[in-house]
């Protein structure tokens, strides 16, 4: 009897909630579980604990411009917090350049022919393939990157940072008394690191502070303290942190309708999570994506040809790197070449090519160049996909709920 009296108040319950209410809970239930079976994780699972005194160094050492050659670039001159740690314009600007976003461009300066990438979540647990080539690539378990088996540390963010400091164009002036520096080999990167470690050494306010956060006396200090340091404050400050997403998946957080419909695309129908998976929403693998090219590129006469620039084998031309999503929204514009401003549209690429295509204007050698990009496309996951204009808003709006802010803001200094 009893029984039956449950049964009878919860068919009366369930009778008194309306069918839509329980549609909801159902696809949220749903959502939930496609999210944690691609990869995500609670945000504080992927931290690395780093010292105090070595992030705080690190931050200096982020800041001034005195790890440049020229003495007129600092990490955080292309890494801005307003544009989501990247500079906010196609190509970057490197030795050269002054302001942020639009005023940088036309201040002049060296063109850097790919888009700067954002640091959400780079150096965290797991996260060990850097830049769009993946010429910092530890996946295997062996760090593979330009030293070829000079690599200064058993850490890849490390290994990353030791490179921006020495390329031609980016922190070192592409000038004829540089000359000797362009073949950015070991030993020419050797005499660059020399010279800032000098540098920085000589600073009563980042000189002591670092030899003290490495444990060792002042003029003791290599590059590898320096990059240790910018590490440091990378992993630390644009560590992955609470975030809707992250409240949805683990503490019964709430959705929009149209954030719910942009999930259960990108988990379904879209098959974006075919590539845009695990903690950082990146296989970390090479993918094609038939987009526009802008600019000179990597390889001059605008192309780049992508990961094959780091392994010299055919099938890698034109791919890239899969982009981590956290802060997507705030990171346009988007692709290796910075050739798409409105997230809506980098989305439509994805799935057609076609639509960023402007036959009128481009040249033989460019449509070969496309044509090259769609074949390696037509392989992957997301070919045959096709999203109506309200399916990609509704992306969009469930993109937005990967966004949080980093720990500290941090501003070029001298």
């Amino acid at each position: 009897m009893k029984f039956a009296t449950n049964v009878a108040l919860i068919i009366g319950i369930a009778a008194m909630v309306p069918l839509a209410v329980l549609a909801d809970g159902m696809r949220d239930n749903v959502l939930r579980q496609a999210i944690v079976r691609a990869g995500l994780v609670p945000f504080q699972e992927t931290h690395v604990e780093v010292p105090e005194d070595l992030v705080n160094v690190g931050k200096l050492l982020f800041q001034t411009k005195d790890i440049s050659l020229d003495r007129k670039t600092a990490c955080a001159s292309c890494h801005v917090d307003r544009f989501g740690s990247t500079d906010g314009i196609a190509n970057a600007i490197g030795t050269g350049g002054n302001g942020e976003g639009l005023e940088r461009l036309a201040g002049g300066g060296d063109i850097i022919p790919r888009n700067t990438l954002p640091f959400w979540g780079r150096g965290s647990k797991g996260f060990n393939v850097f830049f769009w080539d993946g010429k910092v690539d530890a996946s295997s378990g062996t760090i593979h990157s330009q030293f070829a088996g000079q690599e200064p540390s058993s850490d890849p963010l490390v290994v990353a940072v030791h490179l921006p400091p020495v390329e031609v164009g980016e922190m070192v002036a592409d000038l004829a008394q540089n000359d000797h520096l362009e073949g950015e080999s070991v030993e020419a990167a050797g005499v660059v690191y020399d010279m800032l470690v000098d540098r920085i050494a000589a600073r009563s306010d980042i000189g002591p502070a670092l030899a003290a956060a490495r444990g060792k006396a002042v003029e003791d200090l290599e590059f590898i303290d320096i990059a240790e340091g910018i590490a440091a404050f990378i992993r630390t400050n644009f560590q992955l942190q609470d975030n809707p997403l992250n409240r949805f998946a683990f503490a019964e957080g709430t959705m929009s309708e149209s954030e719910q419909k942009g999930g259960l695309i990108f988990y379904g129908k879209g098959r974006c999570s075919s590539c845009h998976n695990g903690p950082y929403f990146t296989d970390f693998q090479f993918h094609a994506i038939a987009t526009p090219q802008l600019g000179f590129g990597k390889n001059g006469f605008g192309i780049d040809y992508g990961r094959y620039n780091s392994t010299l084998r055919d099938e890698d031309r034109y791919r890239f790197r899969t982009p981590p999503l956290w802060n997507v929204t705030k990171t346009a514009p988007y692709f290796h070449s910075g050739s798409v401003q409105k997230l809506e549209d980098a989305i439509l690429l994805h799935v057609d090519p076609l639509a960023g295509l402007s036959p009128e204007t481009m040249t033989g050698e460019q449509r070969v160049q496309f044509y090259e990009q769609l074949k390696a496309w037509s392989g992957e996951t997301i070919s045959g996909v096709a999203l109506a204009p309200d399916e990609i808003a509704d992306l969009v709006s469930f993109l937005s709920l990967l966004s949080f802010e980093s720990r500290e803001k941090v501003a070029e200094t001298n």
